[in-house]
């Protein structure tokens, strides 16, 4: 049988992370991302911050709601080497901590939303709205769903058991 047409399997079978997982990775991580960016300018580093924190106190919770999705993305690394077993239970939960980063995130929109007294800002609607869509896609992804319950128990052994034969 010829499985080519499957472009979300990889070549030993196990299914790849979804791209817009790795989207929803960078956006909840977008505080670290743009602290490594602010690094690469000479002159002024705190000038991007800036530019997308004024306040400081909410690049502050960007980077601590970032924490977690640099952990989930850990995690699927780590999945696709399969080589930390000890790692596993945890993969399997990572869609829980998945929703928690999301709540937590829209917690602190929430918060810079109160902050600045109700005013609107295009960069408010459009974290509200990239937020709204990564709710759904957790919510209703089945291929995202099956990629947290692939690390089995049984995915390691035939690796480890031709690494001792040779």
């Amino acid at each position: 049988m010829n499985f080519s047409h499957i472009t979300w399997l990889d070549d030993r079978g196990h299914i790849k992370p979804p791209l817009f997982l790795y989207l929803i990775l960078v956006f909840l991580a977008r505080g670290w991302c743009i602290f490594v960016a602010s690094l690469t300018q000479f002159n002024d580093r705190s000038g991007l911050v800036r530019l997308f924190y004024p306040e400081k106190t909410d690049f502050i919770l960007a980077l601590v709601a970032g924490v977690g999705a640099v952990l989930v993305y850990g995690l699927i690394i780590a999945e696709r080497k399969r080589s930390w077993l000890i790692l596993r239970p945890l993969f399997s939960k990572s869609i829980w901590f998945l929703w928690a980063l999301l709540i937590l995130d829209g917690v602190f929109l929430l918060q810079r939303i109160v902050h600045d007294d109700y005013l609107f800002k295009l960069g408010y609607s459009l974290d509200a709205l990239f937020l709204f869509w990564s709710v759904i896609y957790v919510l209703k992804s089945k291929r995202l769903h099956y990629y947290f319950a692939d690390w089995t128990v049984d995915d390691n052994e035939p690796s480890e058991v031709t690494e001792k034969r040779n």
